[in-house]
């Protein structure tokens, strides 16, 4: 039997639920019943409960008031619903932020912020962690053997950064355990360039955008730190319930932090994802979430959960559409197929006043089940109880693109060639599109990942390379693997200091190639890429078009063959893309950034030779996903139209029975606009 890590062993189901705000009807005690009977009605069993909570928990400093959260625990847990409880530490009490002001955010110019908004405090501020532990403690003591708690959520959606006289000094001494001198730390960032040499840690400032070494610490110390916050919080939740698992919701690509140091901290990850559906084609928006739900389960190699989704619409686009009938349940079947143990939602209940007032909700103010959005919600429960075969599992992935929050960074600070369309992270998708469109699982890793499971490993726009990471590549290679390069690769070190001795730097030998210069294509121009002969053999064909970045390279090993070459400007005929073989493997390197057609050419051609696991045999057609979750008989098809017009799906041979229908299907299954499906093979 595959392996299973399931989120939480007291719910053996896929999780159903979402934000619960019951403090904001205090007043109205006949809401929080109306809530229970609605919530079974709409197959909801679990709830995020306490997270904006704080000011009603502690509305002084000192004076605890939990009747109403004991009144809610109690009612949840006698409909059979669960308790996912939050540390209430994303909003701080006004009462606390008037009379500690260290615990309020400075920005880098030393201003102090007001109190306002949300995730605004300091995490440095010995204060705050102080507060954080007590009323942490207290819920944990309170609450830890209630019979609804099956989870802890830490806090809400971390982010931002502080720069006060505490988090500097915090920044500082980081720097000297990184560094130990500050000759290695002026050596690292190359400081005599513009006289920028420091002579005291204390000069130490992190304002100064030319300093990128500087740049890529500062971020990296923010991670950090706000990953040491998190530890600081879990603290007393392990040390008085270490049985129940902690999570905290991430936001997808979201660029401030590196989610790989936050998901150590973490049991389970999470992620909220709120995508702009229906502002322009719903296949293009689809592919969005399914990278970040590939990211997400691959932060830890096991089942995700959904943390919130609205079943409508948003309130902060600059136009939020309501989700067309269908669409509700075909996002949230889409989360499920790359490995969500959970749909869940922002919010339970629509908010009477404020800023969120008219996000969507499960509930609206109408207060009652007799909405479409109910119905649709109902009706997704009814499906999600009949997927308890699912809940942690996973589907091996045998490929990965590489997208490394660290190389990130140095892309975005370095001033090069092109600033206009650097598009790191475009990029990484545009690799990732190919394989989703094939139902090929991904995984999505940083470059430090071990690659020993993959047989292909995508690397685009690799500008950074961690120590160690060019040896990993070739030794991946050497073993059988295939690797994916492109443009902009291998040019810097983990300080954002330039190879020396020719790009890619450590990975000239593994490619075979130099390159020389990198062009700068301006806005609008292009240049053309014409397959050779050889390119054949690698899916390329005719004649492609290349924009933004082109370079020049020249081949210097005798096992490196030209796929592509550039077909005008003065480098016409110079390679645009090669494939070096080194031991059992190959490298392929994508010289320039190309129109969509040439990525999915390649990774196509690739998919077939190296056989790839692919969800069906046959391709869907555009607009259709089909993903595999699971391994053997567990293993369940989740066919999805992202289109407005039916879809015919080929089947492999045999027969598949629809878990919800039991309908038999073979050979062909007709799709209507918005439809999702979940099969089993028979």
């Amino acid at each position: 039997m595959p392996d299973r890590f399931p989120a939480s062993t007291r719910v053996p189901h896929l999780l159903h639920g979402g934000d619960y705000n019951p403090e904001q009807w205090i007043d109205s005690p006949e809401v929080w019943d109306q809530d229970m009977r609605l919530m079974k009605l709409a197959g909801v069993n679990i709830v995020s409960l306490g997270i904006f909570s704080w000011a009603m928990l502690e509305p002084e400093e000192g004076r605890f008031e939990f009747g109403w959260m004991d009144t809610i625990l109690d009612k949840l847990a006698a409909n059979g619903i669960a308790v996912n409880l939050a540390t209430p530490t994303g909003a701080k009490p006004n009462w606390m932020a008037a009379k500690y002001e260290e615990i309020r955010r400075c920005e880098p110019n030393g201003r102090r912020d007001p109190q306002q908004a949300r995730h605004n405090h300091c995490y440095t501020s010995p204060v705050y962690r102080a507060k954080a532990t007590l009323i942490n403690t207290k819920l944990a003591e309170r609450y830890g053997k209630h019979p609804a708690l099956v989870m802890w959520h830490i806090s809400n959606e971390y982010g931002g950064e502080c720069h006060c006289p505490l988090c500097k000094a915090a920044f500082r001494r980081w720097l000297q355990n990184r560094y130990a001198s500050l000759d290695a730390l002026n050596h690292a960032w190359w400081t005599t360039f513009w006289s920028h040499r420091y002579t005291d840690w204390s000069q130490i400032e992190a304002i100064d955008s030319g300093v990128h070494g500087l740049v890529l610490d500062w971020k990296r110390f923010v991670s950090d730190q706000t990953a040491d916050f998190m530890r600081h919080e879990i603290e007393p939740l392990k040390r008085i319930t270490p049985e129940v698992p902690v999570t905290t919701n991430l936001m997808g690509t979201y660029p401030v932090l590196n989610y790989w140091k936050l998901a150590e901290v973490c049991d389970v990850v999470s992620w909220d994802s709120y995508p702009e559906w229906h502002v322009g084609d719903l296949f293009d928006m689809a592919h969005g979430p399914a990278f970040a739900h590939d990211l997400t389960r691959s932060l830890k190699h096991k089942p995700f959960l959904l943390m919130e989704s609205t079943p409508s619409q948003v309130n902060w686009n600059k136009v939020s559409p309501l989700k067309r009938p269908g669409v509700h349940r075909l996002t949230s079947l889409q989360a499920v197929a790359h490995g969500s143990d959970a749909v869940m939602y922002f919010q339970w209940r629509k908010s009477r006043g404020s800023y969120e007032k008219f996000h969507g909700a499960v509930v609206d103010h109408v207060g009652h089940e007799n909405t479409r959005v109910f119905g649709e919600v109902a009706a997704l429960g009814g499906t999600l109880k009949k997927l308890d075969a699912v809940v942690g599992g996973v589907t091996d992935a045998k490929a990965a693109v590489i997208y490394d929050w660290e190389n990130r960074w140095a892309i975005d600070s370095e001033a090069g060639p092109q600033n206009q369309h650097k598009a790191y992270e475009h990029t990484c998708r545009q690799w990732h599109r190919p394989l989703w469109q094939r139902g090929v699982t991904v995984d999505v890793n940083d470059m430090v990942q071990d690659l020993s499971p993959y047989q292909l490993v995508i690397a685009p726009m690799l500008y950074m390379l961690r120590p160690g990471v060019a040896e990993r590549l070739e030794s991946f290679v050497q073993r059988g693997g295939t690797l994916v390069t492109t443009y902009f690769t291998g040019m810097v070190d983990q300080s954002d200091l330039c190879f020396l001795g020719g790009f890619p730097g450590p990975l000239r030998k593994l490619l075979g190639i130099w390159a020389e210069e990198t062009d700068a294509l301006p806005e609008g121009a292009t240049q053309s890429v014409e397959a050779t002969a050889k390119g054949a053999a690698f899916g390329l064909s005719g004649s492609y078009q290349a924009m933004h970045f082109a370079d020049l390279v020249h081949v210097e090993a005798a096992t490196c063959e030209v796929l592509a070459t550039y077909g005008s400007d003065f480098y016409q005929g110079r390679p645009a893309a090669t494939v070096n073989r080194v031991g059992k493997g190959r490298a392929i390197h994508i010289a320039a950034r190309t129109e969509q057609r040439l990525l999915d050419d390649v990774a196509n051609k690739l998919i077939d030779s190296l056989a790839l696991p692919t969800a069906l045999k046959t391709t869907p057609p555009t607009g259709v996903s089909v993903q595999r979750r699971g391994e053997g008989k567990d293993a369940h098809l989740f066919l999805m139209n992202f289109s407005e017009r039916e879809q015919k799906v080929t089947l492999d041979a045999g027969n598949y029975v629809d878990i919800e229908t039991s309908a038999k299907h073979t050979k062909i299954v007709a799709l209507p606009a918005y439809a999702s499906f979940v099969l089993l093979h028979e």
